[in-house]
């Protein structure tokens, strides 16, 4: 059994002390769970311990991505679904980015146990994605889960600067 309220914690103090991007708890407006702006992680008090593990972890992995490549910060813009294909496949190699680093930053907290749990969540996480960006439909989250996902594969994590730009909430998704 994964201990998410402990792992949350050590990935918290990780991004917060070597990173300098701070973690909110406070209310997001649905459909969100979470939100970042690029300096920031904001995370909804509601969500339970492996919903927020697994945000603290993913969206991190986008406040990575947002800080060392203006092409990702475009990427989550907000699309309207139907989503071209073309540009789905640059969608789901952007989530899927964010799930490497997400994966290293575990690594880095000390955590090596839950690279399946990882993986899997990530996998429904893109699953689930990939279904809304093709239909526009918002079927359950965990109507996508399956166990045994091909293992993430950890990605270095650059050395970058937070900086603030928008709020999803304000425009931007995913």
């Amino acid at each position: 059994m994964i201990p998410f309220a402990e792992y949350c914690a050590r990935i918290q103090e990780r991004v917060e002390q070597t990173y300098h991007v701070n973690v909110v708890t406070r209310d997001i407006l649905a459909p969100l769970l979470g939100d970042l702006d690029g300096a920031e992680i904001h995370i909804d008090p509601a969500v339970t311990p492996d919903q927020r593990l697994f945000l603290v972890a993913h969206l991190f992995g986008h406040t990575v991505q947002w800080n060392v490549s203006e092409a990702a910060f475009e990427i989550g813009k907000l699309f309207q679904p139907p989503v071209e294909e073309g540009l789905l496949a640059t969608i789901m190699d952007y989530e899927q980015e964010a799930a490497s680093y997400s994966l290293s930053v575990f690594h880095e907290s000390g955590i090596d146990d839950a690279d399946q749990w990882l993986s899997d969540y990530s996998a429904c996480d893109l699953a689930y994605l990939r279904h809304f960006y093709r239909t526009g439909e918002k079927k359950p989250f965990t109507s996508f889960w399956r166990d045994h996902a091909r293992l993430v594969v950890a990605k270095p994590i650059p050395p970058f600067t937070p900086t603030k730009r928008v709020f999803r909430a304000d425009g931007i998704v995913i």
